[in-house]
């Protein structure tokens, strides 16, 4: 019994005093107005031998995150009250693109989205010249580099429910930045992106294409870029220094972006007909949606334009595994069945991190993005997880 007390006698003297300590805590966070205490200011006065792990502890600590909850979310571009926000819905001419699609010759290479198919055998420097391109890219720069820039992808094959579709006016969609990181890209790849975008997202809502650099090393995105996207008015080139990553980059466009939504998309791309309209839509009706858009794929050797069609319905979307890595699965028949139509969205575990929307009060609001994730292939899951919780 004596041996018990003395062991037990410290154990209460530590348990009172922590006791004391987060009464002391509490009493002071009731003063302050129910505010967070500053962690960095008493945490920093700590003294400490092993200071390589307590400083990765400080790191991780310097931006603590309490589980009270976050405060309500304000919908920035609201419609007002007094009866201002107009009726009907957008109509073609209001969702004119940005920039119309020049004229297209139909026997180009590639047209309307077809696969690039060279005329006859190719010669020895024209071979060297393929596989160097998919050596660098892990695509045929060679077809890329013949087909335009500014190639169309054909007739609108989307269902007859999503061509139809009308977008209403009130509340308003939102502008957009649309952001796209590269790094060593392919010349005609990206700015078939950029062009792809200019010539499908309505002018109304585009504000601006950033295209991040990542500290690119080839000499065709150094200058010659920054001069021959001036003429686009609408796009503007950010640049990293040293090569930090892609969600480096993504954050600094980001921060510098304008518009009221981040629209992100990979440097080798092309958009499809009514593709920015569904996402602004979703986000004006709920701002703290992270929305992505179907997904068509484009052959990496023929760069052929597999194109959504009436009968492709939205029978799959994004997962994860234990191990976090990112896949498809087959969307459940409940959540079939709760769609109201082919336009109506479905709701998804996880969204492939390449292309989605979100707006930019609600990206900063749940902590936009882990700057310490130098590496692509986890900002997907990421961001789904940021969006759900």
């Amino acid at each position: 019994m004596r041996v018990m007390r003395c062991h037990t006698s410290p154990m209460k003297l530590l348990l009172l005093g922590g006791t004391l300590f987060l009464v002391a805590l509490i009493a002071m966070r009731e003063t302050s107005g129910g505010l967070p205490i500053p962690v960095e200011s008493w945490f920093s006065e700590l003294t400490y031998e092993k200071g390589q792990v307590v400083g990765v502890v400080r790191g991780e600590f310097a931006n603590p995150q309490f589980s009270s909850p976050l405060p309500p979310l304000m919908d920035p571009w609201a419609a007002p009250d007094n009866g201002t926000c107009p009726p009907g819905f957008y109509s073609a001419i209001e969702l004119r693109p940005h920039m119309e699609r020049p004229p297209q010759d139909p026997q180009s290479p590639g047209a309307d989205g077809q696969a690039f198919t060279p005329t006859g055998n190719l010669s020895a420097d024209e071979l060297r010249e393929k596989m160097e391109g998919m050596a660098r890219n892990c695509f045929n720069q060679f077809a890329s580099d013949r087909i335009s820039l500014h190639r169309s992808l054909g007739q609108d094959t989307r269902h007859p429910a999503c061509v139809k579709h009308k977008f209403p006016r009130c509340p308003p969609l939102p502008t957009t930045s649309v952001i796209i990181v590269f790094h060593n890209e392919a010349w005609s790849t990206l700015l078939r992106t950029v062009y792809s975008v200019l010539h499908t997202a309505p002018a109304i809502f585009l504000t601006e294409i950033l295209l991040v650099d990542d500290a690119s090393t080839v000499d065709h995105l150094k200058g010659r870029l920054e001069e021959y996207v001036r003429t686009l008015k609408v796009v503007r080139v950010l640049r990293q220094l040293e090569r930090n990553g892609l969600i480096s980059a993504r954050l600094l466009g980001a921060r510098e972006a304008r518009g009221q939504v981040l629209t992100f998309l990979d440097a080798h791309c092309e958009c499809f007909y009514g593709w920015l309209e569904p996402l602004l839509s979703r986000i004006a009706e709920e701002p703290t949606t992270v929305v992505s858009p179907t997904i068509p794929t484009i052959d990496q050797e023929t760069l052929k334009f597999n194109k959504p069609t009436a009968a492709h319905h939205a029978f799959s979307r994004g997962n994860f595994d234990w191990s976090l890595n990112f896949g498809w699965e087959a969307v459940p028949e409940q959540e079939k069945r709760s769609r109201k139509d082919e336009t109506h969205p479905v709701k998804t575990p996880a969204i492939a991190g390449g292309l989605f929307s979100i707006s930019k009060d609600y990206f900063n609001h749940i902590g936009a993005y882990d700057d310490k994730m130098e590496i692509w292939g986890g900002e997907n899951v990421e961001m789904s997880f940021r969006g759900s919780l």
